[in-house]
């Protein structure tokens, strides 16, 4: 590795991948730090695969913007870039009157994001679209899809490095000071310096930014985790869309997705942990029998096997709020060409490249 390169970005998750990707899209030369022996090994290839159409965030937010920008942006990357994705469409199930009254709330919530292509779905329909289902009626989302996030991220490594960028795999990011108008960074036994650095490490971005000289801790929020363990079955899925239930509040609840395979899987729970841990509880299984069975009676007994777990780095405790994306640049904590992403969760993946704008611009 060079002495100097003008961008290092920590972490080459999906989003990591993402900035890199659009900064030497720019001209930039850049360097993406990798822990692992691989890109994306910790929150980016433990998810749904979803592609969302950016329904449920608050008006006016950046998850809310960025995943409505995000998701055109995604699928047209897919197709110029052959990622293997489909676009199956979600419904988003009320199995009692007062979850139909939610469906209103989030239409609306959709409209002011700018979705405004969800359609209701009343039960005669549903059970002509999705026999196996049974609710009281449904909001149709044809814009949300799924994606092959491997291949995506992939293609994002492949652009990355046809611009002249690359990535040092096995080397973890250790400290940095700001010196002289540039980043002197420390990444395992190496010693680079930068004019740019991007901390986008997802679960590890707080003790990252804890690590670099001169950032107040008061730019820093406190991380929450929340696990959310998946199951799947041995048996063909009964559905052809994604079916989600009514949200709940830190998560969109216990839902179906379907690979490009068509395998089906069910998850993500909500479990508050304290540490990282990838463990898939059988036990947990009790409560998603009761979760699906709510809008898919003909669950199987003893059907569900536990499949993987994913983990968010929430910025919002159990009591808290919704919290939204924490970008923080320069102006906000003082630091010249300094970027720090705190509670990059769903919908993260989606949101990728409009965040790789995003700060891109910020620098």
């Amino acid at each position: 590795m060079t002495d100097f390169v003008e961008t290092i970005v920590i972490g080459a998750g999906v989003i990591g991948l993402a900035i890199a990707r659009e900064c030497a899209r720019r001209g930039q030369e850049v360097l993406v730090l990798e822990r692992h022996g691989h890109f994306g090994e910790e929150t980016s290839s433990r998810n749904s695969e979803v592609i969302h159409a950016g329904i449920y965030y608050p008006k006016d937010t950046l998850k809310a913007r960025f995943c409505v920008e995000g998701k055109e942006m995604l699928y047209e990357y897919c197709e110029s870039h052959g990622v293997p994705h489909k676009n199956l469409g979600k419904l988003i199930v009320a199995t009692s009157d007062e979850e139909l009254t939610t469906l209103s709330a989030i239409r609306q919530k959709a409209a002011d994001n700018g979705v405004e292509d969800l359609s209701w779905i009343s039960k005669t329909e549903l059970e002509a679209m999705e026999p196996e289902l049974s609710c009281k009626g449904a909001l149709l989302s044809p814009s949300t899809g799924i994606i092959d996030t491997h291949q995506y991220m992939l293609a994002l490594v492949g652009d990355i490095e046809a611009a002249g960028g690359f990535i040092a795999y096995n080397n973890a990011f250790s400290r940095a000071e700001h010196r002289g108008g540039l980043y002197l960074v420390q990444a395992g036994e190496n010693t680079l310096t930068c004019r740019n650095l991007i901390n986008s490490a997802g679960l590890g971005a707080q003790a990252a930014a804890q690590n670099i000289d001169g950032l107040s801790a008061d730019h820093i929020p406190t991380r929450y985790l929340t696990k959310g363990n998946y199951y799947t079955m041995n048996a063909k899925s009964p559905f052809k869309r994604l079916i989600y239930p009514v949200p709940q509040s830190a998560s969109l609840g216990v839902h179906v997705t379907l690979d490009l395979g068509g395998q089906i899987r069910f998850g993500p729970d909500q479990e508050w942990i304290e540490e990282i841990d990838y463990n898939v509880n059988p036990s947990r299984a009790d409560a998603f029998y009761e979760a699906i069975r709510k809008y898919w009676p003909a669950l199987p007994d003893d059907s569900l096997i536990p499949a993987y777990s994913g983990i968010r780095p929430k910025i919002q405790s159990p009591t808290d709020p919704h919290k939204d994306f924490y970008i923080s640049g320069p102006s906000d904590h003082g630091l010249p060409r300094l970027v720090n992403l705190y509670g990059m969760e769903s919908p993260g993946l989606t949101s990728s490249l409009a965040i790789g704008a995003y700060v891109a611009d910020l620098l």
